[in-house]
């Protein structure tokens, strides 16, 4: 099977998440562990609510391997859920600004928010954490590493993220001493005081995280096809995540501000007389300001890619409504929720950025078993560096 794709049921207070992926390679050692570590990272960060201390998300391998190994049959994947109180919460009585509830029920043609809100719940991405947990195993086998962390948190930055940044693992380290998910942890004091004092206003805040990924071979994804240039899929998958309000890649937004011989990236010969020491083979890029994509396709340099996610829509104080049964103005209900998830939402662009990668690789390697994708991995290695 030449490509990945998933699918996911469940929701927020019902029984279990499920989710099914196809077309994982045969004989690729799965860790659930490994998933498990993405699940955790995504119930953590500072200003999460009360649903984090209640479920304790492991996932559970019910289809697709045999011995710890993937059978290159579909992969099924469970996650219980704790608060499993779908059939005793009640019906909404308006609908909460900034949700689907409003929107939903009018589709529906009924004011029964419940039915709508349950599933486009941001619960749902623990599901497709954990399926992207498996198949990012697939690309991280060959030494691609995906790195998600907070940049700006409610209109400030950490810190300037413009120098050239560490390597991978002493990002990661960074990055888990930090409570928001940030390559500075010595800015957190500043920042949770600014997330306590939007919670005692009984306000929300949103902010920006940044997703990039090393060890990318040129090639991954397609010109020939809108739908099927990389740079559309990424921007499609990270904007599914509930309230993510904008996607750019490298530069940016910025790039429009600039003459485009500030933009665009000039090649250079590949450092070194030695093409092996380049993924690139005789080439480099002398900048990355478009942030590893060009034509739609991987060009070997570091993915670079930022999305900005709006405040929480539920917020203590409450927002302006109209009450289904009067049809008068009152204040919105007030459901459980966190004061910022910008941390946890870096953690499922992450997740969903790895999947597009995989995907891609699939689609690019093919194989049915992990040893014909090595050899097709070795070989289109070997032709770049003999270009």
């Amino acid at each position: 099977m030449g490509t990945l794709r998933y699918t996911t049921a469940g929701e927020s207070h019902g029984p279990a998440l499920t989710g099914i992926l196809e077309g994982l390679p045969a004989g690729l050692e799965l860790s659930t562990e490994r998933i498990d570590a993405e699940l955790i990272r995504r119930q953590g960060g500072y200003g999460r609510g009360g649903r984090m201390r209640i479920e304790r998300d492991r996932v559970q391998v019910t289809a697709g391997t045999r011995g710890g190994r993937t059978l290159g049959s579909p992969l099924a994947l469970v996650l219980e859920n704790k608060d499993a109180t779908i059939e005793d919460l009640p019906v909404p009585g308006n609908a909460r600004p900034g949700h689907a509830d409003l929107a939903g029920s009018q589709k529906f043609g009924e004011l029964d928010p419940r039915a709508v809100l349950e599933r486009a719940s941001a619960r749902e991405t623990a599901i497709r954490v954990a399926l992207a947990g498996a198949a990012r195993q697939l690309i991280e086998h060959f030494g691609v590493r995906v790195f998600g962390h907070v940049v700006e948190l409610g209109g400030e930055r950490f810190a300037s993220e413009d120098a050239e940044l560490p390597p991978v693992d002493e990002r990661e380290q960074r990055r888990d001493a930090s409570q928001f998910f940030s390559l500075h942890p010595e800015c957190d004091e500043a920042f949770i005081a600014k997330v306590d004092a939007a919670k005692e206003a009984g306000d929300t805040l949103g902010g920006v995280f940044e997703v990039r990924a090393v060890g990318l071979p040129p090639g991954l994804g397609s010109h020939a096809s809108g739908p099927e240039r990389l740079t559309s899929r990424l921007a499609g998958a990270l904007m599914s995540i509930p309230a993510m309000k904008g996607v750019e890649f490298g530069l940016g937004f910025e790039a429009a501000r600039r003459p485009g011989s500030r933009v665009h990236d000039a090649i250079d010969p590949a450092d070194g007389s030695d093409p092996v020491a380049s993924p690139n083979g005789r080439f480099r890029r002398r900048t990355n300001n478009a942030g590893g994509l060009e034509g739609g396709m991987t060009t070997g340099e570091e993915l670079v890619v930022r999305v900005a996610m709006k405040p929480i829509s539920t917020l203590r104080r409450g927002l302006d409504t109209v009450d289904f049964a009067t049809g008068e103005s009152t204040r919105a209900t007030y459901q459980r929720s966190d004061v910022t998830a910008v941390p946890a939402a870096s953690v499922v662009g992450e997740a969903l950025v790895a999947f597009e990668l995989a995907k891609a690789w699939r689609e690019k390697f093919g194989g049915d078993a992990l040893s014909q994708v090595e050899a097709a991995v070795a070989f289109h290695r070997d032709q770049v560096r003999g270009l």
